[in-house]
């Protein structure tokens, strides 16, 4: 399974490596506040919402583990933020139509953007 960050390293032919909010913005031509607030809120949806957040090994989502075997508060916060320009990439390709989050920021990007909020 490939996780949102190796596919934005694929996709920008970037050695993989860590980058920081403002490098992302730079290569994703998404502003950094604007990153930020999608960080923000995968920190947040860390906090509230635990059973959503992936096993660190497997990335794959296991309610039942425990919050030591999960992703860190950071490292979700950043898998959001990889999801997003993943996707905005792939809505400006033609190859994908609707966001499942952080809708209302990625309308500054595509103002007749479809969501598909849960």
């Amino acid at each position: 399974m490939a996780t949102h960050k190796k596919e934005f390293f694929k996709r920008h032919n970037i050695k993989e490596e860590s980058l920081e909010l403002g490098e992302i913005s730079k290569i994703s031509g998404v502003s950094f506040e604007d990153l930020k607030e999608v960080y923000e809120r995968g920190r947040g949806a860390w906090k509230t919402n635990i059973a959503s957040v992936r096993v660190k090994s497997s990335f794959k989502k296991d309610p039942s583990a425990p919050r030591s075997a999960k992703l860190s508060a950071e490292q979700w916060g950043y898998a959001r933020v990889y999801a997003f320009v993943n996707k905005l990439d792939r809505i400006k390709e033609g190859k994908q139509k609707r966001l499942n989050q952080d809708c209302d920021i990625g309308r500054k990007y595509y103002k007749s953007l479809k969501c598909d909020i849960k």
